[in-house]
């Protein structure tokens, strides 16, 4: 009986502390969450490549240009420019037509290297809109692809634009291709730098004299007019004549009857 109540006691006694010990214990730390994680941006679209050749075959009639840009070289140039950096390209493309028209002076006679540059001098290192060259027409000469001694002059006369190239002063006639990075415009004059011709830039070709007037004037005289005074003047010496005739006949007969009475007496 002692035994028991011994045993009861220390059970309790047992859970008493274990019940301590399981309060004094701290819980467990919450399991952290791992962040998400960042989504990966997806990669920019490369930029389509543009191909100088191919607008400027269909966009036409640019031939002649073309066959140039590709007999200098400078296509590589200009597919450069428009392709693989970030200002772009503008270039002024003048119509077959403006080629044929050149007559004085004559590409025929440049050397390769200046035929190059004037190549060069249809484009810009740089990306402009319709709506850029009217900020350019306040700035002076603008730069080209041959160099800063090869420059353009720009004005914005009512929206359309004029370029001067020294020898040469034309406008944009259209807009072949305007999207960043290329810009190709048409002009209708081949631009010739003073760089390569000089400064001394034949004149202008004088107007056309107007047709003299070939109306007849309102006192000449008809040819039938004339026919006629001049027979009216000749009227004058025949009845002239006519008199005189008859004033020698009459003198012979008063002559003839003169000698008869004489001679009956």
């Amino acid at each position: 009986m002692e035994f028991s109540r011994v045993s009861m006691i220390s059970c309790f006694a047992l859970l008493f502390c274990s019940s301590l010990a399981y309060g004094a214990s701290s819980p467990p730390a919450p399991m952290a969450m791992s962040p998400s994680p960042t989504p990966t941006p997806a990669p920019a679209p490369a930029p389509e490549y543009v191909n100088l050749t191919y607008l400027l075959s269909v966009a036409g009639p640019f031939h002649t240009f073309l066959n140039y840009l590709e007999s200098t070289k400078v296509l590589d140039t200009f597919q450069n420019q428009a392709n693989n950096t970030d200002q772009g390209i503008t270039i002024f493309v003048p119509k077959d037509s403006a080629f044929k028209a050149l007559k004085k002076p004559s590409l025929s006679n440049l050397t390769n290297d200046q035929l190059k540059s004037l190549i060069l001098f249809h484009a810009m290192p740089k990306f402009y809109s319709l709506a850029d060259f009217n900020k350019l027409s306040t700035k002076g000469p603008v730069s080209t692809l041959a160099g800063s001694q090869y420059s353009l002059n720009f004005t914005d006369n009512s929206g359309t634009v004029h370029l001067d190239s020294g020898w040469s002063k034309t406008k944009v006639s259209s807009a072949v291709h305007s999207t960043d990075p290329v810009a190709i415009y048409q002009v209708d004059k081949v631009l010739l730098p003073e760089a390569i011709f000089g400064t001394d830039i034949p004149p202008m070709p004088p107007a056309p004299a107007p047709a003299p007037d070939i109306s007849p004037a309102a006192d000449a005289p008809s040819a039938e007019t004339k026919g006629k005074g001049s027979s009216s003047k000749a009227e004058p010496s025949t009845s002239s004549s006519h008199r005189i005739m008859n004033f020698g006949t009459w003198s012979q007969l008063v002559l003839a009857l003169f000698g008869g009475w004489v001679m009956f007496f």
